[in-house]
């Protein structure tokens, strides 16, 4: 029974059920992969290594998220750039070099993120607003990028970076320019096309900032719990003589 009904299906009824069951089949993700050592990791600590990994990984998320708005708004790139990956690699340069993005008139951080998004702004609001949130997120951090042995984060600075990432977001999604338009188009949300794209990627930010916030302040606490169970410990935790 089965063979006679394969015979009577014609080929490219077959072809498109082999293909169906293809596409049902998960397609594979990749990897973790772990930084490579360095010499540099000498001088740090377990939480000074996982800080300088979560600011890494923040700042290749807002370097994810230029580029795909500079791909949304090809208007923003040309003000300052002959191409896209010339005004990428600037506003790079300009982060890592802690140098300040020159149509941000000199403000920092959380300032020049308002002015960032203002409607008023002119200039390369793509530039200005990744500048300005990468400025805002390394100053939480003591105004530092990868952290040693001498180098302490407050808790309450990460906490705040990540609510003020997600005012940003909400901005971005929702204020409009004078001409009534947003002020960069981000997300998508249609009948024929739906990209949430850019606020998954806000949202791995705000969780890595949350997660430090709450690691720093399970540390000092722990820290604290490790010093009594150290004293006890010398009393109570000890092996006793058997002979």
């Amino acid at each position: 029974m089965t063979r006679k009904l394969f015979s009577l299906l014609p080929l490219s009824l077959l072809c498109a059920a082999l293909l169906a069951g293809c596409a049902s089949t998960p397609a594979p993700h990749g990897e973790v992969k772990g930084a490579e050592a360095s010499s540099r990791e000498m001088g740090q600590s377990d939480s000074n290594r996982v800080a300088s990994l979560a600011m890494r990984a923040n700042l290749d998320s807002l370097y994810l998220l230029m580029s795909k708005l500079y791909r949304r708004n090809p208007a923003e790139w040309k003000k300052t750039a002959a191409s896209r990956e010339e005004a990428e690699k600037k506003v790079k340069q300009a982060i890592e070099q802690r140098q300040a993005w020159p149509e941000l008139q000199g403000k920092r951080d959380i300032q020049a993120m308002t002015l960032a998004l203002s409607p008023e702004f002119k200039g390369d609001r793509v530039a200005a607003f990744i500048d300005a949130t990468a400025d805002m997120i390394i100053v939480a951090h003591g105004n530092k990028i990868e952290f040693f042995l001498v180098d302490g984060l407050d808790a309450q600075h990460l906490y705040n970076a990540a609510r003020n990432v997600e005012i940003a977001a909400w901005i971005l999604s929702s204020r409009k320019n004078a001409a009534g338009a947003p002020l960069l188009l981000s997300d998508e949300i249609g009948s024929e096309a739906r990209n949430l794209s850019f606020e998954r990627e806000f949202g791995k930010i705000v969780g890595r900032l949350d997660l430090m916030a709450e690691f720093m302040t399970e540390r000092y606490r722990r820290a604290g719990i490790s010093y009594v169970q150290n004293l006890l410990g010398g009393s109570f935790l000890q092996f006793l003589p058997v002979r």
